[in-house]
């Protein structure tokens, strides 16, 4: 009973979110109504916190198809490489020096090489990685005079709209939207 009142009130709830959320992905009434329906069907809806599998396992962030997999249909397997595929990129890895390197893998006898790649360790021994292009100076000081212009810049920690509030980790156009022009956000 605890489980069949816990999937209606999510179904209810994501009956409500999807049709807030077609209002911005233009998608009609039907098509959320299908999504909804395969979304229940499949398993594929988030389970509430109180739906955990023992007293001490909590359902929070796990779907429905996850904590009782038997009662939803399995989900198709993905295809995955063919032994040529991954041969081949066993040996592609090989030559460049992307394999991780095994822990006496140091440069001395105090560091190991765990958690770095072999062309990292010894990049002589391998050839040199090709440079990505990034963007031009000019795109740069673009894209810095159009944040600077829209106060699209986050705020430093001493700057708030009060000695209480803290403007860190929020936008200037956030903290001061009067003296930026308008953003539309869709």
């Amino acid at each position: 009973m605890k489980y069949a009142t816990a999937s209606i009130a999510l179904a209810v709830a994501a009956l409500v979110t999807g049709h807030a959320q077609a209002a911005d992905t233009g998608k009609t009434r039907e098509q959320v109504r299908a999504e909804l329906a395969e979304a229940q069907r499949t398993g594929d809806i988030v389970a509430s916190k109180d739906m955990g599998t023992d007293e001490f396992a909590s359902g929070a962030g796990r779907k429905l198809n996850e904590l009782n997999p038997t009662a939803y249909p399995a989900k198709p397997a993905v295809a995955g490489k063919t032994r040529e595929q991954v041969r081949a990129e066993l040996a592609e890895a090989q030559r460049t020096g992307d394999i991780a390197a095994s822990k006496d893998m140091g440069t001395d006898e105090f560091a190991s090489g765990v958690g770095r790649k072999l062309n990292e360790l010894n990049p002589a021994a391998y050839p040199a990685k090709p440079a990505v292009a990034g963007k031009t100076r000019e795109q740069v000081r673009a894209e810095l005079a159009e944040a600077q212009r829209t106060g699209d810049i986050v705020a430093g920690k001493d700057v708030g709209t009060d000695e209480y509030a803290s403007g860190a980790g929020r936008k200037l156009n956030e903290l001061f939207p009067n003296l930026y022009p308008a953003t539309r956000t869709n």
